[in-house]
């Protein structure tokens, strides 16, 4: 089983931007579709992107297209999260998913079974 590692959360002003890394070791990242997920305090776990093994499609949670951008770097073994405009309802705590199956079964609400420990992002004034 792949391991992930989250990297790029912080304090983050309303507004503001920032980008998170997935760093997959472990196996063979162009073995595994990826994704973010998000968990905000007291609330469920949400589907926020995810991506294919190539990197040639993306799938976005409801409404969160525009503001979130999944890439992948397959020479790096890294996936990123990059967010705009960040709002106080953002704030959470965001993990990386791998699995090998196709992205889309994730967006469809099937995760993989390797997760990353998870990094905070919080967004406030």
């Amino acid at each position: 089983q792949v391991q992930l590692v989250e990297s790029g959360g912080g304090l983050v002003h309303p507004g503001g931007a920032v980008r998170l890394s997935c760093e997959v070791s472990g196996g063979t990242f162009t073995d595994y579709a990826m994704a973010w997920f998000r968990q905000a305090p007291g609330k469920e776990r949400e589907f926020v992107a995810a991506v294919d093994h190539g990197g040639g499609s993306t799938y976005y949670g409801r409404s969160l297209r525009g503001r979130f951008t999944i890439a992948r770097n397959n020479d790096l073994n890294t996936m990123y999260l990059h967010i705009i405009n960040l709002q106080p309802e953002d704030t959470a705590v965001y993990y990386c998913n791998a699995d090998p199956g196709p992205a889309l079964q994730i967006a469809g609400g099937r995760p993989g079974g390797s997760w990353g420990q998870g990094t905070q992002v919080t967004v406030s004034s």
